[in-house]
């Protein structure tokens, strides 16, 4: 045999041996995705059978494969309860073998879901979870933020309002975790830009009659009602003070969180006009179109860019696991902030050293019904904002941050 011959036959075992780690290296033999959403409650419109579609479809685009091994996805329904959520993404990772955890509304939720990751050394990416706690004191080299945080949110509506003359601010702050910190980094935001605020309430998550939360702020005299809430109060709270006459008395309602399928729900009547802040408008471009009508042929919807998120982060995953040939937790998220991000939802975009995903945004205002000339023409985009203005320095609390 010669040398040449000998030669090739060791390139090529040494080939065959390498991809048989590399597929060794794929734990269980499978990649297996956990979406865990709200179903059917109140936040099941902008998350919930969405996220699931969006990740399925990231499955089924990226080939039903990585690295020889199938990709499969799970759904679990957490209702919105801590204990619920926790339970199930325990059971995900110690007995279904589960490799990561995406999506999980609310951030009390998000952040029992992050303490099991920690324990279990296993991925998780929240998409509609927005406390900024969540990548700052309580970060984690196994969660990661994809879409957005309560700090973006406030820099881009908060500021953007204050520039405008809506000097005073009084909040009506959903009362939990994300409410609180949407409410905390807008008022940092509006005393910095010379605002003031006057007072906040606070309401229960899906509290049904808001009415004596809107009169107190209507009697603050406030020139800018702040919504620090998610769906379903942030809608509810903008309908009641319609009704009330908020908007004839020359007070002004500022979302700090709003979703396409919340002003869909309202209706332009009511929300036009509005402003507010968004990671991800289905009708921005040619590549957000693509896709966003790929997502209504299975939904009859458009997204919100909670569920964009997850189709991106999906495949930014599945991408490093394939670079790497491996779905080892730490390996795949080191290649996830080494690579950056540019794709249909992300502009921009880079997964920071705090797991913070960092990306441009857009402030958008609500259309009027007769400047929408089709189904789901509701924004007009007013301005980029860049990641790095929106999102701020990585901060110091993170034990993740380098000094």
């Amino acid at each position: 045999m010669s040398a040449r011959t000998i030669s090739m036959l060791a390139a090529f075992a040494a080939a065959m041996l390498t991809s048989a780690v590399a597929a060794a290296q794929i734990s269980d033999d499978v990649v297996k995705i956990g979406v865990l959403t709200d179903m059917n409650g109140p936040a099941s419109t902008p998350t919930g059978q969405g996220s699931v579609t969006a990740a399925q479809m990231a499955v089924d685009d990226f080939g039903g494969t990585v690295a020889g091994k199938p990709i499969t996805v799970v759904v679990g329904d957490h209702q919105l309860k801590p204990d619920i959520g926790a339970a199930i993404a325990r059971r995900w990772y110690d007995t279904e073998q589960v490799d990561l955890i995406v999506d999980v509304p609310v951030s009390a939720v998000g952040l029992a879901v992050q303490n099991v990751a920690n324990e279990k050394h296993r991925l998780f990416i929240t998409h509609s979870t927005g406390t900024a706690d969540f990548h700052g004191k309580f970060c984690s080299p196994y969660a990661m933020q994809w879409v957005f945080d309560t700090h973006a949110l406030a820099v881009g509506t908060a500021q953007a309002v204050v520039k405008r003359g809506g000097d005073t601010w009084f909040f009506i702050t959903d009362d939990y975790a994300f409410g609180h910190s949407l409410e905390r980094d807008a008022s940092a935001v509006i005393t910095a830009n010379g605002g003031k605020v006057l007072g906040s309430v606070r309401t229960p998550l899906a509290t049904p009659d808001l009415s004596s939360f809107v009169l107190q702020a209507q009697a603050s005299k406030a020139k800018i009602i702040g919504i620090a809430a998610g769906p379903p109060n942030n809608m509810n709270e903008i309908k009641t003070g319609s009704e009330f006459g908020v908007f004839k008395g020359g007070q002004q309602m500022a979302a700090l969180l709003a979703l396409i399928t919340d002003i869909h729900s309202l209706g332009l009547q009511a929300a036009q006009g509005l402003l507010l802040t968004t990671s991800f408008y289905w009708d921005m471009d040619d590549k957000t179109r693509e896709w966003s009508k790929r997502y209504f042929a299975k939904m009859n919807r458009m997204p919100t860019m909670w569920q964009a998120g997850v189709y991106s982060s999906v495949m930014h995953y599945l991408e490093a696991i394939k670079a790497i040939g491996t779905d080892d937790p730490l390996k795949v998220a080191a290649k996830m902030r080494e690579t950056p991000i540019e794709d249909f939802f992300a502009r921009n975009g880079r997964l920071r050293q705090d797991n913070l995903m960092v990306h441009d945004l857009m402030l958008v205002q609500v259309k009027s019904p007769e400047e929408s000339r089709y189904p789901w023409d509701y924004y007009k985009i007013l301005a980029t904002i860049p990641g790095d203005a929106a999102f701020g320095p990585p901060d110091p609390a993170c034990s993740l941050v380098k000094q």
